[in-house]
């Protein structure tokens, strides 16, 4: 029987207007679920093994999936976290208190430079030591007051946070016990070809396990390496650097090298000539080595992404949707580079079919 196309039309709208309530029903815990979903892909084939072993009781399956993942992901961010932000909250009451003197770190730097240096920098005004160093400390005082009103912050909203994470615990053991069934679900509603639905959900789990897996085990390398030795080199907060080096190895290329290249030019500026030098060549060769070997093993081809696109996209998801951005940014990327390889058998198609 033919389909009345305004009723077809009447219910188009009705679809697109309910899945806009419900997106922004749920958009109070975004964080919440859409962490449940990735670590639900991300873990989903160790659920698919527990459940063969455990002769197809599904739900047995998703609680030890899930256990193994508190274990291995939500303890040891949440014991993390505390300590950042507690290192964080501690080298704010430093610098307001004067043990952490930008000035005389800056005097140091400048008085090390050649005159011809110097007189470069005063035609940039970059001489003014007064100006420079109160910006400097201003950055440094907001980046560190950040971690001690989100100390106080997360103490005030321990309920909400508390909820939050109930919420995606809850949602992801019933996504990892009802994954196939919701996968084969979304297929069916994409109205798309067979070829073509395989092909964008291909990409899609390719590139969230790809991300999620392979540059946190990069940015938690690289992390630790720097921390080491910073930890070595005696450089305060040491623990805080090495957390904002493995957030920064999130970006392929630059990364790391943004916390610890400067740091080595400045023990080279003031004669610590040692210093910088162990930094350096351990930066490249130690700290460097894991973005240029782990990487491609890890993350390998599944992406097939130059590393700008994979740049970019990260950079761009996080300025707009902050941590979660990392993993949202690429796979925006990759599903408009994935679109864009179909259009063209697309295109294809309709014109035979006129």
């Amino acid at each position: 029987m033919a389909q009345n196309p305004l009723h077809y039309r009447a219910f188009i709208l009705l679809l697109v207007i309910a899945t806009i309530a419900f997106g922004w029903l749920l958009w109070p815990f975004f964080g919440a679920v859409f962490w449940g979903a990735i670590l639900a892909i991300v873990f989903f084939p160790m659920q698919r093994r527990l459940q063969a072993r455990f002769g197809g009781r599904a739900n047995l399956a998703a609680l030890a999936t899930l256990g193994v993942c508190i274990l291995l992901v939500i303890i040891p961010v949440s014991v993390i976290a505390g300590a950042i932000i507690q290192q964080g909250a501690g080298l704010y009451d430093q610098i307001r208190s004067g043990h952490v003197d930008f000035r005389a770190y800056f005097e140091q730097a400048v008085t090390a430079l050649p005159e011809s240096a110097r007189n470069l920098l005063s035609r940039f005004g970059l001489m003014d030591i007064g100006g420079v160093q109160a910006k400097l400390a201003d950055v440094a005082t907001k980046g560190s007051q950040f971690f001690a009103t989100q100390a106080l912050s997360i103490g005030q909203n321990t309920f909400q946070f508390v909820i939050s994470l109930g919420v995606m615990l809850y949602l992801l053991f019933f996504l990892l016990r009802d994954g196939a069934t919701l996968s084969a679900k979304i297929r069916r509603s994409i109205p798309l070809t067979e070829s073509h639905k395989r092909h964008l959900l291909r990409k899609f789990i390719a590139v969230v396990r790809a991300t999620v897996k392979g540059n946190i085990v990069v940015a938690i390398t690289q992390g630790i390496l720097g921390g080491i030795i910073f930890w070595i080199l005696g450089i305060q907060g040491a623990l805080l650097w090495s957390v904002v080096m493995a957030f920064l190895s999130l970006l392929p290329a630059v990364g790391a090298g943004l916390i610890w290249g400067p740091v080595a030019i400045y023990f080279l500026m003031t004669g610590s000539i040692v210093q910088g030098i162990v930094l350096t060549l351990y930066g490249i060769l130690v700290i460097g080595l894991v973005d240029n070997v782990l990487r491609p093993i890890l993350v390998g081809k599944d992406t097939r992404m130059p590393d700008y696109v994979v740049l970019i996209s990260t950079l761009g998801g996080m300025a707009l949707f902050g941590i979660n951005g990392f993993v949202i940014g690429p796979l925006i990327a990759a599903l408009f580079m994935a679109v864009w390889d179909i259009f063209p058998a697309m295109d294809e198609h309709i014109q035979e079919e006129d």
